[in-house]
Parts: structure tokens; sequence; C-alpha cells
């Protein structure tokens, strides 16, 4: 069972996760504090395995309090549940296994989750980590599919767009649709986003469509055939 403690501010927020920790299976909550300070507080009592840690708080951030956990010997993993985009570059720095944005999406929390729970053997929702592979100057490098945010198509190779950055692989998207059609939404010939990064819709008065994501600046091109799906899902997330 994974021992949650949820780290946030705002009261809404934290009730927010609340709900969504609760309905996973595998899933326990160890508590929630409103400040990096009373987290400190809450772990030395019990046994927690994730932090649900936002970044913007009174007094120390939960920036500051990942780094102090990243230094001690068998810490919490930490998810970042932030309203802040721009800072998942520094949160990774700091060991962070996933970092999410504000609103928290169910799937993304599950994913997220499942990403612990492997890391640390726990049980959890999620079944066994599927892997992009791509293997270059001899290195073999492997990208977990639930991490995967973008894959765009470019001549013979597709760069996957992940928290990490980005991985050249050799496989198609026709492939990779096929594998994995369930997680990804084709929006153009040479793009599959996946749906649970998707965030929003730009549409220039005379020019493409182009999809806004969480986690990475990739903006996919969205064609004219693809559009009228991808607004009925973004209506639909709203």
């Amino acid at each position: 069972m994974m021992k949650i403690l949820i780290v946030d501010d705002e009261p809404p927020a934290r009730a927010r996760l609340r709900r969504m920790v609760l309905e996973i299976e595998g899933c326990e909550l160890a508590g929630e504090v409103g400040s990096a300070t009373a987290a400190f507080e809450a772990m030395a009592g019990a046994s927690v395995d994730v932090l649900l840690l936002d970044i913007s708080m009174p007094g120390l951030d939960g920036m500051t309090l990942a780094r102090s956990l990243a230094e001690q010997e068998s810490p919490p993993s930490v998810v970042f549940c932030t309203a802040w985009p721009d800072q998942a570059l520094e949160a990774f720095e700091c060991d962070a296994v996933d970092y999410l944005v504000k609103p928290v999406r169910a799937g993304r929390l599950r994913s997220a989750l499942d990403k612990v729970a492997r890391l640390r053997g726990l049980s959890a929702a999620g079944q066994d980590a599927e892997f992009l592979r791509s293997t270059v100057g001899g290195k073999t490098i492997l990208v977990p599919v639930d991490q995967v945010i973008c894959l765009l198509a470019e001549d013979k190779y597709t760069t996957v767009f992940h928290p990490g950055g980005e991985t050249v692989i050799n496989n198609s998207l026709v492939e990779l649709e096929k594998r994995f059609g369930d997680r990804f939404l084709r929006v153009h010939r040479n793009a599959l986003v996946a749906l649970e990064h998707i965030r929003g819709l730009d549409v220039a008065p005379a020019g493409p469509a182009h999809l806004r994501l969480e986690g990475c600046d990739a903006r996919p091109e969205v064609s004219r055939r693809h559009l009228p799906a991808v607004r009925k899902l973004i209506k639909e997330m709203a």
C-alpha cells in the first residue's frame, strides 16, 4: 500500500487531490498539511512513500523541501503538483518523479503514482511499464510510454518528447499508434500526442492550429482533418 502525504497551502487543492487519491486502488492517504514545515513534522511521525507537493507556499517553498529530502538516505518520492508550468527542469533536478500542472487530472495523477510504485517496488493500480527504446552510439535509452508527452515524426525517425527532454527512436507513428492507440491522439500525419497532456488549442486567424501541451515546449500542428476531433476532445475535457 502506497502512503501519500499531500502538501499544499490551498485547501481546495488539497481537497481535489484527496478525492483523487482515495479513488486509486493501492493508495492510502497518510495525511495532508499546508506548509513544508508541517510536512517535516508529519513525516517524522508517520511512514510516507510519496509527497504530492506544491511549489509556491508561505515560508519554506516546495522546491527547497524537495532538495532537502533528496539529501536523505531513504527519502519519500516527490510528485510536484503546481500552478507553475515552467519549473519542470528544476523539479527533476531535485529528483522529482513527476511534475503535474494544476488543475491536476486524475489520469495524470494515476500515471505519476504508478511510476512511484515501480521505483519503490510498491503495489499500486498500474500495470507493468512499457518502454520505447532508443539506441544511440551503442547506448540504449528506455523511455516509459506513460512518460511520453508527444511523438513527432520527421523523415525516417520519430522524436519522443518526455519530461527528461527529447529522444529519437526508429519506430514509425503508424506502428506506435497501433501499439498504444488508447494513450495517444493522432492530430496530424506527423504527430501523436498523449491525451492526458493536452491543455488547449491555439488557432491563428489565417494559419494552422497548434496544441498546447503540459510538460514540454512542443506545439504540434493540428491538421484540418483532425481539427474537429481535437476540438470535441478539448470541449469534453473543460
